[in-house]
């Protein structure tokens, strides 16, 4: 597993409240009776926590923006972060309008990533609540796979009011299924490696879907979660209101493990995917990448309307993206960073293209949209002789 300084951003989740509902929300949201809201002392604590680490910053939610104290966290954020290359914002857009001249303030435009699932054919969401313990006998392909997961991989370490989780998913299982919490935020917390994950791995990976392939990924405009059963009697003893009102899918064992088994043997492939299963790439889940507002089919009510009560379902194009066709939509557009570009920008710029793992397979309408993805994440100003270089191997895959 990566060690916790070896992250891109570790995210500060001021709270877990949200306008929307998406199935399968990787902060659970539905769940909670109550959602919670960090103080203002509590973020400060938090940042002064990462001091001395290499990456990013990152606030997020839930939504950040329904936090009642959303501008003085960003005045927070500019003043113990001076280096705004250093800060970075996960938005829905909630209230955009009325925060956009602090979010711009406070974070640049490539680093504000803005999902507002306004566009029902968009979206899907790997199932996090059908417990890998529960569904797989064999506990040695159990931590192979949970040893090598994308989110653990790909994503971020997180602080929460409950403490610091090496993962973002085990700390918002914490919460939601009213763990005992993480480790105390203190000076250097972040320099934890995997010996010391042991603890929230059999508390919160067991509990956990994540690595495990599915074929099917479900829309985030469902109303449903899906669940096991062990899973569903947890959440029912915290009084989870989605559960209350039955917008969850009990997932049988068979179905849950049978991408799983349709192999003889587990590969282990990139940063938590599988050579074995080539087709599950969950951590693709949008086919482009916003800075601000852009989608803009539905409204947030509309949304929500439908991830609430299943109302207009017919809206959405592909309720359940199969494996297959899940990549192929992911990777439309004519520039895609792929093995071959990364191999071209290493020639570059040395080491830093190691950066670009991240965005790894994602497709870009234009040239321009590349450059800028290419010089964030890698800090380098290309020349233009440089860019073409890079427009050219991607697009000629």
């Amino acid at each position: 597993m990566k060690a916790i300084q070896d992250n891109v951003v570790i995210q500060i989740e001021v709270t877990n409240a949200c306008h929307l509902s998406c199935a399968n929300c990787s902060r659970f949201v539905g769940h909670h009776k109550k959602p919670f809201y960090m103080t203002l002392d509590q973020v400060r604590e938090a940042i002064l926590s990462l001091e001395g680490f290499g990456g990013r910053i990152g606030l997020m939610g839930g939504e950040p923006a329904l936090h009642p104290q959303f501008k003085e966290i960003c005045e927070i954020y500019q003043e113990l972060i001076p280096n705004k290359r250093k800060r970075e914002f996960w938005t829905a857009g909630y209230k955009w309008d009325e925060y956009r001249d602090v979010i711009k303030a406070t974070f640049d435009e490539d680093l504000v990533h803005y999902n507002d699932h306004s566009r029902p054919d968009e979206g899907w969401h790997q199932p996090l609540l059908v417990a890998i313990d529960e569904v797989l006998e064999d506990k040695k392909v159990m931590w192979k796979l949970i040893d090598n997961c994308w989110v653990q991989q790909r994503w971020s370490a997180s602080i929460t009011p409950k403490g610091a989780f090496f993962c973002e998913v085990a700390a918002a299982l914490d919460h939601v299924l009213d763990g005992p919490g993480g480790w105390k935020i203190e000076k250097d917390w972040w320099r934890k490696t995997d010996k010391d994950y042991i603890d929230q791995k059999k508390r919160c990976c067991t509990r956990c879907s994540a690595a495990l392939p599915m074929a099917e990924i479900p829309n985030n405009h469902l109303p449903v979660d899906m669940v096991s059963a062990g899973n569903l009697k947890l959440l029912e003893a915290v009084k989870s209101p989605k559960v209350k009102s039955q917008r969850i899918n009990l997932v049988k064992r068979e179905d849950a493990i049978r991408y799983l088994n349709s192999v003889d043997e587990v590969v282990i492939g990139e940063r938590g995917y599988l050579k074995s299963h080539p087709d599950w790439r969950p951590s693709e889940f949008r086919t482009k990448i916003w800075h601000g507002p852009g989608e803009g089919e539905l409204s947030a009510n509309a949304v929500r309307k439908m991830q609430m009560k299943g109302q207009d379902l017919d809206k959405i194009t592909n309720l359940n993206k199969g494996v297959e066709n899940q990549i192929k939509a992911q990777h439309r557009g004519p520039y895609v960073i792929n093995d071959s570009v990364l191999l071209r920008i290493r020639s570059l710029v040395g080491d830093k293209a190691v950066m670009l793992e991240e965005i790894q397979g994602m497709a870009f309408e234009t040239s321009l949209e590349l450059f800028r993805s290419v010089d964030s994440w890698t800090g380098s100003a290309f020349s233009e002789g440089e860019l073409q270089i890079v427009a050219n191997e991607s697009a000629s895959q």
